[in-house]
């Protein structure tokens, strides 16, 4: 059996490097297939807008708001910014470039949300963040599904990263999925501070879209360590509330854990040296969320 250990590891290794080229491979060829074969469809073949109230949350998002409604605003009956006391231009912007804009003041991110769809006349709602754009593969597909009839209650997304350096995201780029087109009389936002997630009822069908959403989280560095550092205060106070423990030994572990997550499993080691840069910032987003949970037991004498 000791003789075996290193043939058996030299096995798990050729398996997980074979697994992470294959499945970079995938994301290429896929991205690649998706810009050839929709070329012919990315005028929009439709004058007529859609059955579609769509709702963005913001704040001091004047740089970036113009570009989330623009992508939508052509093919959509209503676009809807709800600002939550914006100091810079926001609504001046969303207001010139077709948005009605509202005001609400911030109550957390579920609840915003949710206060959003209220605003919407219409039942079926799309919602975007004020950094995400929808690509026009994904806006032909969406209109798609409406000159047909919808055959879901909800659609579920990928929403991929675009980073400032770059025009449009990589082959590679790490993505999510997320319910964002739906029938509210199926699912709504939950009423969390901290997290915006549509809420399917058990009987909801659910169906996937094919094309993408381009997430621009990132203004700079120092906008994404200002960004982690409010966002993990956040996930604290929700923890507190609920009543969640983390265990002190992730002090040691939360962060290299989550560097190799980011590296390998999300493929930032594809960007070469900016792969380190966001395999750092995202080990630190998890690392000072389980500090500050630490900070704050220490703080006020609980158990952990």
């Amino acid at each position: 059996m000791v003789l075996l250990g290193p043939y058996i590891s030299r096995i798990c290794f050729q398996r997980f490097f074979t697994w992470l080229i294959t499945s970079a491979l995938e994301a290429m060829l896929g991205s690649l297939y998706a810009k050839i074969k929709p070329r012919h469809e990315d005028v929009m073949c439709t004058q007529q807008k859609i059955p579609v109230s769509v709702f963005i949350i913001a704040k001091d998002e004047a740089d970036r708001i113009r570009d989330a409604i623009d992508s939508v605003k052509d093919w959509v009956e209503e676009v809807i910014v709800v600002d939550s006391g914006s100091s810079d231009q926001t609504v001046k912007v969303a207001e010139e470039a077709g948005a009605r804009v509202v005001f609400n003041e911030w109550p957390g991110y579920g609840l915003q949300k949710r206060f959003g769809e209220d605003c919407c006349k219409n039942k079926w709602l799309l919602n975007i963040d004020a950094d995400e754009r929808i690509s026009a593969t994904l806006a032909n597909e969406i209109q798609d599904v409406f000159r047909c009839g919808p055959d879901a209650d909800i659609y579920k997304v990928h929403i991929v990263d675009v980073f400032p350096h770059e025009k449009t995201a990589k082959a590679w780029a790490y993505g999510y999925w997320q319910y964002r087109l739906y029938n509210r009389e199926h699912g709504r936002f939950s009423d969390s501070s901290v997290h915006d997630t549509v809420r399917p009822e058990k009987s909801a069908t659910i169906k996937k879209l094919k094309g993408k959403v381009d997430h621009r989280s990132q203004r700079s560095i120092a906008f994404t360590v200002d960004k982690l550092n409010r966002y993990s205060d956040m996930q604290v106070e929700d923890m507190q509330r609920r009543g969640r423990r983390m265990s002190r030994i992730r002090l040691l572990t939360e962060f290299p854990i989550a560097f190799l997550k980011s590296y390998f499993i999300r493929r930032a080691f594809l960007y070469g040296w900016w792969g380190l840069v966001i395999a750092h910032n995202y080990a630190y987003s998890r690392f000072v969320r389980v500090a500050k949970q630490y900070e704050w037991s220490k703080l006020y004498n609980t158990s952990n």
